[in-house]
């Protein structure tokens, strides 16, 4: 079967408590997921404990450091942001971006929305 991946961005504190961001891939393969539908590409299952949405208002963010308040998947729905890393490196994100956030501890990072619209995400709990 042929193989694909899905490419996303992970941000991570190292042992200083710095964050910073790096691109990861999750390995998928064709499945037969959902027969009689098509087979498609499908990942691994991933461990999770639940999720949220939420809304991040226009002009949202941008002034107060923080670290995720626990390992998520976020899954940005609509609108656009900005996250910035303690190490000052700083990614847009739009529809249809994933970010794995785990910064759990350390300076954080900054989250600033940059579309006119609010931003509407999934935010999924995942195991440790």
């Amino acid at each position: 079967m042929r193989m694909a991946s899905f490419g996303y961005l992970r941000l991570y504190a190292d042992d200083r408590g710095e964050s910073h961001f790096d691109a990861r891939e999750l390995a998928t393969s064709t499945q037969e997921f959902a027969p009689p539908a098509a087979p498609l590409a499908v990942s691994s299952f991933q461990a999770a404990s639940g999720f949220v949405v939420i809304q991040l208002p226009v002009g949202w963010g941008g002034d107060k450091p923080h670290p995720t308040p626990g390992r998520q998947l976020l899954c940005c729905l609509s609108g656009r942001f900005r996250v910035t890393a303690s190490d000052g490196q700083s990614r847009d994100f739009q529809t249809g971006d994933a970010l794995l956030l785990e910064d759990t501890s350390g300076s954080g990072h900054v989250t600033t929305v940059t579309s006119s619209v609010p931003v509407n995400c999934t935010m999924i709990a995942l195991n440790p």
